[in-house]
């Protein structure tokens, strides 16, 4: 269990601090959703989070295999649910990734992508579109 401690602090933003370490951040609502759109909103938080999730995962299971998986860049779109109730419909994630990888190594990749924890916890209604490209 890692301890989180949640603040609301007026005006549809939320303060958040994870305990052990003291890293704090702020979220916001989205301009669309009657916020200020000044900082991450929690459903931005969430696909940052898918994000953040595979890269991690993948850098495990290479270090696992023997070798590092060296420098990912992901780009996140969010996509919201036009009619109600509000929630994420699909989220793009366009992977770019080392080259350098063999076949064997991007296949590796992509299935620990696709099977990160906070993946396997979205419903699958939520669309992952996820693209990998290695340059």
């Amino acid at each position: 269990m890692v301890p989180q401690t949640i603040t609301y602090d007026g005006r549809l933003r939320c303060s958040a601090r994870h305990e052990p370490s003291g890293a704090s951040l702020v979220t916001d609502a989205p301009k669309d959703n009657q916020g200020e759109g000044a900082s991450f909103s929690p459903t931005d938080l969430l696909c940052t989070a898918l994000a953040t999730c595979m890269t991690t995962t993948m850098a495990i299971i290479a270090r696992r295999n023997g070798f590092e998986l060296g420098p990912v860049r992901a780009a996140v779109e969010k996509h919201m649910t036009a009619q109600p109730p509000r929630t994420i419909a699909r989220v793009v994630i366009d992977l770019t990734m080392p080259a350098g990888l063999d076949e064997g190594q991007r296949r590796l990749m992509e299935q620990a992508a696709h099977g990160c924890p906070v993946a396997l916890a979205l419903k699958p209604t939520v669309e992952q579109a996820v693209r990998f490209a290695y340059l």
